[in-house]
């Protein structure tokens, strides 16, 4: 149902660190060019992997945002999360004081959390043994420590925590944010999501599991959203970051309004541990629930960034839950911007909410690249034919997790 009485929640600022570009012009560019984000893996030899491609951040270094301790204190998923909140806070024109910093909170999301840590310390625990085991290990590895650290870096003393549930984590932050700003609880959140997930587990894990692409001898185009030829998901790293605000203390400072968040649709598959539910029912609902309480109908929605990861299930599973909650509607325009930046698995959410809002506030929906040869199971409008200009008024950002987990996000451009 509709919340006529709630706070609205606008976007403010936004900040990114992705394998397409570490700023937002840089990777809007990269998504209406074609430019891809993915390649061999550099971060580990993984010569004797079934897959040997990532989408991995490049030209980034944590000493430009921390200074050398710390970055040596610090796993790759906390860096990444400094990065894009200091990025977005410069956006938003916001700065925390002591006078405003109980109101303003972070929740961050990720499916791994410090896992290239975890390998490290592990393998030194098995060579070495406990005594050479770093003081820093269990700070370093925990998944709260997105937002716990980057609370500290920026001063935020408001609500804080972070959302794990896989590759629906930073959505689900991105809600429960709006949520918290709409009872009133904080007149700012940071919100988003981060991950580095490019590790030997990480990549022998998801080989295991049959869920990444092998197609080594093309890594620019191994992801492949909605094709017939797709063979799994690109892992790949990164972090984004949203300020999210009350309506009243945007105006109230004069900031930057980007767009409103009026939708957040949450539901569970209760089915299978890593497969969607069959009939796509849960994937539906969610979205269902964001248009609605956005106090929309599907005939008004624009735009839907897909989850669209490449694998074969849950594309044709996306396309099924799509005609579901638009029946007897058109279907708006579809993209998965996951072919150029991979799978960023607890962090997708925010990056391609950035990347909604951008299509919103610019005019222009990025195209599915890659997507050449049709899937007669995926027979939407995935725009294909390079970027394509639309007046956009109302978008939904989907975000679908192992467990069961969906999260579909309504942004709108914002009005008076």
């Amino acid at each position: 149902m509709t919340q006529p009485d709630a706070r609205r929640v606008v976007v403010t600022g936004m900040g990114i660190v992705s394998p397409v570009g570490n700023t937002l012009d840089a990777a809007w560019d990269a998504l209406l060019s074609g430019r891809s984000g993915t390649g061999p893996i550099t971060r580990f030899d993984a010569s004797g992997f079934a897959t040997q491609i990532a989408g991995e951040v490049r030209d980034f270094d944590p000493r430009d945002r921390l200074d050398a301790k710390e970055a040596r204190r610090t796993d790759r998923f906390i860096q990444l999360a400094v990065a894009a909140t200091q990025d977005a806070l410069a956006h938003a024109e916001l700065k925390i004081t002591e006078a405003n910093a109980r109101r303003v909170g972070v929740l961050l999301g990720t499916a791994l959390g410090g896992i290239e840590t975890a390998e490290r310390e592990l393998r030194t625990l098995a060579e070495r043994g406990p005594g050479r085991v770093s003081p820093f290990f269990i700070p370093m590895f925990l998944a709260d420590m997105g937002s716990g650290y980057v609370s500290i870096v920026v001063g935020a003393k408001g609500p804080n925590f972070a959302t794990l549930s896989a590759c629906a984590s930073a959505a689900h932050a991105l809600g429960e944010a709006a949520e918290i700003i709409r009872r009133g609880d904080a007149d700012v959140m940071l919100a988003g999501g981060a991950e580095a997930p490019v590790t030997p587990g990480s990549v022998a894990g998801f080989n295991a599991l049959g869920a990444l692409s092998t197609r080594n001898s093309e890594p620019e185009t191994a992801s492949r959203p909605f094709d017939a030829t797709r063979d799994g998901f690109v892992v790949a790293e990164g972090a984004a970051t949203l300020v999210l605000e009350s309506l009243e203390h945007a105006v109230r400072r004069g900031a930057p309004i980007l767009a409103e968040l009026r939708g957040y649709g949450a539901t569970g598959d209760a089915c299978h541990i890593v497969q969607p539910a069959p009939d796509a029912a849960g994937a539906a609902e969610a979205m269902a629930i964001a248009i609605e309480r956005a106090g929309c109908t599907p005939a008004e929605v624009d735009y839907v960034n897909a989850h669209g990861t490449s694998t074969p299930l849950n594309d044709r599973l996306e396309t099924v839950a799509l005609k579901r909650v638009f029946a007897g509607h058109r279907v708006p325009p579809v993209s998965s911007t996951k072919a150029l930046t991979g799978h960023l698995l607890g962090a997708a959410g925010a990056v391609e909410a950035v990347f909604t809002i951008l299509a919103l506030t610019r005019g222009v929906i990025p195209p599915t690249w890659h997507l050449r040869t049709p899937d007669p199971a995926c027979d939407l409008d995935y725009v294909t034919d390079g970027p394509r200009p639309a007046t956009i008024r109302h978008a939904l950002s989907n975000s679908f997790g192992f467990g069961g987990h969906n999260v579909s996000l309504l942004f709108s451009r914002f009005e008076e």
